[in-house]
């Protein structure tokens, strides 16, 4: 299926990209190709985004973030539970993985937390200094740099049950809760350093 040409480059370069990465591997899919799909100049990704994996970034902050940050703004409004921001992530997670292009996105989100790759959030709810606020609100004794810690250790966690590219389905209703339960215990717990 071609690409919209009635769409911005940026657009066609973000939906090329991801109609190539659902049919082939991340390293399969090359910059070149990328650009010969949106029908672009070959040097568009790199003016657009920089590099395949800013290209990569864009892509899941503009499929993603629209609906994660409307549920998370109102959470956040609401003064929510650290238990409401799990589901928050989860529930979601549950459901993209039922879809290919869903399976894309936690692939490729995985990818990215789970390489450590370095990448610029724009988005509020990609960065790990958001999660911390939310975290301290409930446990305040829990410094700054522990908190991102554990939100990191929970989104590792989370990632490499849904944005597993060898798993063959998603996890079943019954790993969902056991994973749910996990990410929030060592999310809250207190800590040997906690009053």
């Amino acid at each position: 299926m071609p690409v919209n040409t009635d769409t911005g480059p940026r657009e066609r370069l973000l939906g090329a990209a991801e109609q190539l990465l659902l049919t082939a591997e991340y390293d399969q899919v090359s910059v070149r190709a990328i650009c010969a799909e949106a029908g672009a100049n070959p040097a568009a990704v790199h003016y657009h985004f920089g590099t395949k994996t800013a290209l990569v970034t864009a892509l899941l902050e503009d499929r993603l973030a629209p609906s994660w940050a409307s549920t998370l703004d109102h959470l956040a409004d609401a003064d929510s539970t650290v238990a409401s921001y799990v589901d928050a992530i989860i529930e979601p997670f549950a459901d993209l993985a039922a879809e290919p292009s869903g399976r894309l996105y936690l692939r490729l989100l995985s990818r990215v937390v789970l390489g450590r790759l370095r990448v610029q959030w724009s988005s509020r709810w990609f960065r790990l200094d958001s999660w911390a606020d939310v975290l301290r609100e409930e446990c305040p004794g829990l410094t700054e740099q522990e908190a991102q810690r554990r939100w990191a250790l929970a989104f590792e966690l989370v990632l490499q049950q849904f944005g597993d590219p060898t798993a063959d389905r998603a996890p079943t209703p019954a790993a969902v809760r056991t994973l749910r339960a996990f990410v929030l215990a060592g999310l809250t717990t207190a800590s040997e350093d906690t009053p």
